[in-house]
């Protein structure tokens, strides 16, 4: 099977109420547990890649591990840029064989937003690539997004018809609520999502797929685990998984999880190093985890995202 976009995956998610899980990558074990997990249960993916896992792997090798990963699963699997913040980022990966990007206009103005995501629309289109946009500022530290608390916004419901008529999207990520990083909520503080403005965008876009960024849970599983072998991460609050089920009961088709990938394989890591401590074999503390990884997104697909079974 050739590496697809989203247009069919969100088409069927919107109309079966259940989310496709779109998964950071950064190196090969991340790139099997994902897949594997995948491949077990039978679910379609998004694996998407950061300019920083750009920089850090560089695109040729992300694009031959995944392109391995399909023949290997033989699972529908949508290549994604996540935050490209450039008309020229976003070209670079259309002409790379991404099968989707993301351009990043949230911190721009309405107008500049709509006018730098229309000609990403544009060459896109031309080329048969799938273009998601965002409308609303979520805050956060990850890879290159390091948005304050008090420069976030919340998407404003009146202004999503004009920006989606106007630019041409195929999808669109919002702002409710949710944050980059493992630190989305202060400590002691009960984490909301806006479930009141995802509803009003699905009454004004009905039947358009809409994204949530910033939706890692930060399993405790992994947080204790971490902090048990010299970890600093006492504070760490997720996004509650039963509001993620809700969300994507409602219109959100694609929710990314990067964070609790990070947190898992760490774990597996820090764990093996922290028995074996003269160990200096990468094989023996990268296989626990990509097995870490493995069971993390096999539990996503399952148990919150609801999209086993729909490959």
């Amino acid at each position: 099977m050739p590496i697809v976009t989203s247009q069919e995956m969100f088409k069927k998610a919107y109309e079966g109420h259940y989310a496709i899980g779109a998964f950071n990558v950064n190196n090969m074990e991340i790139i099997q547990g994902i897949t594997e997990a995948a491949a077990e249960v039978r679910s379609p993916l998004i694996l998407q890649v950061s300019a920083g896992a750009r920089k850090y792997a560089k695109h040729v090798y992300l694009m031959k591990l995944i392109e391995a990963a399909v023949a290997d699963t033989d699972l529908p699997i949508c290549v994604h840029l996540d935050h490209g913040d450039s008309f020229d980022i976003c070209k670079s990966c259309i002409d790379g064989g991404f099968t989707s990007v993301m351009i990043d206009g949230s911190h721009l103005g309405f107008e500049e937003n709509i006018a730098r995501t229309r000609q990403v629309v544009e060459y896109a289109h031309d080329r048969g690539v799938v273009v998601e946009a965002e409308l609303g500022r979520l805050a956060g530290v990850e890879d290159e997004i390091n948005v304050k608390a008090e420069d976030s916004s919340y998407t404003q419901p009146d202004e999503v018809e004009e920006f989606v008529s106007r630019t041409g999207c195929d999808s669109l990520a919002i702002a409710i609520g949710t944050s980059h990083g493992a630190y989305k909520f202060k400590p002691g503080t009960k984490p909301q999502l806006r479930f009141d403005i995802l509803a009003e965008v699905e009454r004004r876009l009905p039947g358009f797929p809409i994204v949530l960024h910033g939706a890692s849970s930060v399993i405790p599983k992994y947080v204790r685990i971490i902090n048990e072998n010299g970890g600093q991460l006492r504070d760490a609050i997720g996004v509650p998984e039963d509001m993620l089920r809700e969300a994507g009961r409602m219109a959100v088709c694609k929710i990314n999880i990067d964070s609790d990938l990070r947190l898992a394989m760490t774990a597996g890591i820090r764990e093996t190093m922290a028995k074996s401590p003269d160990a200096f074999d990468p094989r023996k503390y990268l296989s626990p985890a990509r097995d870490y990884i493995r069971a993390l997104v096999k539990d996503k697909i399952v148990n919150v995202l609801g999209s086993d079974g729909k490959a």
